[in-house]
């Protein structure tokens, strides 16, 4: 599904016009952006929870050339689904 799939099912689901749903779906995920930006946490009750992740510095190699690099650390955004939609997505 596109972002342009989904205003339309939001369009649709919530009986909005395409234009209002853009807005609540932009909205929506500027405010995850920034929730996740002041490392906080997002928890959707039976949705699931936006978080991050510290990775830390590693070694890599490029596979083009074989040279070794060194990957820096960096925060990640993690995704945790929640129990109720593990069970839409199982059937259950």
């Amino acid at each position: 599904m596109t972002k342009a799939e989904l205003i339309t099912a939001v369009a649709e689901k919530a009986g909005l016009k395409k234009v209002e749903a853009e807005k609540a779906v932009a909205a929506f995920v500027s405010a995850v952006t920034g929730c996740l930006k002041q490392g906080d946490k997002l928890s959707l009750v039976g949705f699931g929870t936006f978080s991050t992740s510290k990775r830390a510095a590693r070694k890599g190699q490029n596979p083009q050339t074989g040279k070794k690099i060194t990957i820096a650390a960096a925060t990640v955004p993690k995704f945790k689904p929640g129990k109720t939609l593990k069970e839409a997505v199982n059937g259950k």
